[in-house]
This record gives structure tokens, sequence and C-alpha cells, in this order.
């Protein structure tokens, strides 16, 4: 009898785990509910590190501290970015037609936002503050190239192929 215990233990273990990975796939409800809940939180930081460094750029600040600003709002908006791409990821796949692109598309827009917050981050980051005219030229190419590359990220939620995710995007209370 003492060999069909460990038996009955792989069995077990095998029954959990095929369970497991069914359950990687979530009713359109459940996904939705978690991805706004997960991207509420980001657009709230992204407003309010853009708040703060609109507020501190417009008092009269210097080019060196206009830097340390710019930087650190991108730097922010970067790390925001990847904590919901990785929050999103977590959400699994929605259990519907396509599931799986749609998922991707998410993450793939949120990995192309926080890459674009990077890469402004870093060009901030090379800009020499001195002459302060030539600086505030290319503060602005560096914006215009996060708008662009910001643009080019977004994921265009209209495209969405599941009437499932729509409905359910529009009714969970976590997306309103």
């Amino acid at each position: 009898m003492r060999a069909a215990r460990p038996l009955s233990v792989v069995l077990l273990v095998a029954l959990v785990l095929s369970a497991a990975a069914c359950g990687s796939a979530h009713n359109a409800r459940a996904w939705a509910a978690s991805v706004c809940g997960t991207l509420s939180p980001w657009r709230t930081e992204i407003g309010s590190l853009t708040t703060r460094a609109q507020q501190q750029i417009n008092v009269n600040t210097t080019p060196n501290q206009a830097k340390e600003n710019l930087s650190r709002l991108f730097s922010g908006a970067q790390d925001a970015s990847e904590r919901a791409r990785a929050g999103v990821a977590d959400a699994g796949v929605p259990d519907v037609d396509n599931g799986q692109k749609i998922a991707d598309g998410f993450t793939g827009a949120l990995a192309g936002l926080r890459d674009a917050y990077g890469k402004a981050a870093t060009g901030i980051d090379g800009l020499a503050t001195a002459p302060a005219k030539v600086f505030y030229e290319q503060v602005e190419k560096v914006v215009d190239q996060l708008n662009s590359d910001y643009e080019a990220s977004s994921l265009d939620t209209s495209k969405l192929d599941s009437p499932e995710l729509k409905q359910a995007f529009d009714e969970v209370p976590e997306c309103r």
C-alpha cells in the first residue's frame, strides 16, 4: 500500500499543475478589472509627475533645475510604466477570441511607453545646460521625440477584436 501513496501524490501534483495551466486565462470581466486596476494608478502617477514637473518649471527654474525636474519626471514615468506593464502581464490572457494577441497588445504598448520615457530621460540626462537657449531648444526636441514615440506606442482600444472585452471595459467599476 505504501507504493500507492507516492503515485497518488504524483497524480495530485499533476492535477494541480494542469488546473493552474488552465487558470492562466481569465474571463473578460476579470481580465478587464485587473487591467484597469493596474492602469488607474499608473495614469494617476503619470498625471502627478507631469503636474509637478510643470509647476516646478513654471517658477523660473535654472536650466540645471529644469534638467533635474525633467529627468525625474521621465525616469518616474518610465518606472511607473514598467510597473503597469508587469501588472498587465500578471493579469494573464483574457479568455476571448484573440486573447493572447490582445494581451500582447496591451503589454507591448506599455513597454513602448516605458521605452519612450526611458529614451526621453536619457536624452535629457545627456544635455548640457549651457548655454540656456540651446538647452531649452534641445529639451524641445527631446519632448517632441517623446510625443512621437508615445503616439507610436499607444494602443488603440477601439480596435479590440472582442465584443466581450469591449463590454467588460465599459461595465466593470475598475474601468470607470
